[in-house]
């Protein structure tokens, strides 16, 4: 019989890191998965953080001797997560585009990727969350019914941008660090050597807690895979302005469908 295989949403950052290697040490077959969900490109900014970022996903990999690959879902974010977005703010509403992504992208289409193109069992993710199944997956197959838990981080709980997870959705999710704090998460990724990935998540926290008006960087508000903007408002008005959101046409000349 063989190990489960786990499709893991690797960011770049210290929490996929992590449930990578929890994920292996457990002794699943694992791999690892850099989503590509804006073009920055396209819209003439610099890519250097996400090739950062991927970089990193992709150095964490060969550390932990996994396969990596990256896909690209573009398309499907500003379809389905974006699009709905600038829809709902012209409309005088604020939403929460992480919870869009997480159902849609993440745990739908990078889900079927995984499960059709790399013969997947499972994704983890790198949330503070976890079910009724446990971390991963080991109480499956004991209740009917699946419920999105609490991690046990109250400062790092992610539970409410995984709401809308459906149920066939958290029976195939891990979410491996969801019984660990940041500070274990930090602690494990030193310890394996991911030193200045978890050098960037404790600069992360400090922008987070020390609101400096004088440094414009810890000013920045960030978009699910959107990345930071210095004046959000701006980038919003750019965006809507620049594109016809019914007529978006992508690489190789095909519009949108």
């Amino acid at each position: 019989m063989r190990c489960p295989r786990v499709a893991v949403g690797m960011s770049g950052g210290v929490d996929s890191a992590v449930a990578a290697w929890l994920l292996k040490k457990r002794g699943f077959d694992v791999l690892g998965v850099y989503m590509i969900n804006w073009d920055q490109v396209e819209e003439g900014t610099s890519t250097c953080l996400r090739t950062k970022d991927e970089a990193d996903a992709r150095r964490v990999c060969e550390k932990l001797d996994i396969p990596f690959t990256t896909v690209n879902f573009v398309k499907e974010y500003w379809n389905e997560v974006f699009v709905k977005m600038l829809d709902n703010y012209r409309r005088g509403r604020t939403v929460v585009p992480d919870i869009a992504c997480n159902s849609h992208i993440k745990f739908e289409h990078l889900h079927q990727y995984a499960i059709e193109n790399l013969a997947a069992d499972f994704i983890a993710t790198g949330h503070y969350a976890s079910t009724s199944n446990g971390d991963f997956q080991e109480k499956r197959g004991q209740g009917s019914g699946i419920r999105l838990l609490c991690g046990v981080d109250p400062l790092k709980d992610q539970t409410y941008f995984l709401c809308t997870l459906r149920q066939e959705q958290l029976r195939r999710a891990m979410f491996p660090v969801g019984s660990l704090t940041k500070t274990k998460v930090r602690q494990i990724a030193r310890e394996q050597g991911f030193d200045d990935i978890a050098d960037k998540a404790e600069v992360a926290i400090f922008q987070q807690l020390f609101e400096i008006k004088e440094a414009s960087a810890f000013q920045s508000m960030g978009i699910c895979f959107v990345g930071k903007r210095k004046n959000f408002e701006g980038f919003i008005d750019q965006v809507s302005s620049s594109y016809r959101l019914c007529d978006i046409y992508w690489q190789m000349g095909q519009k949108a469908s």
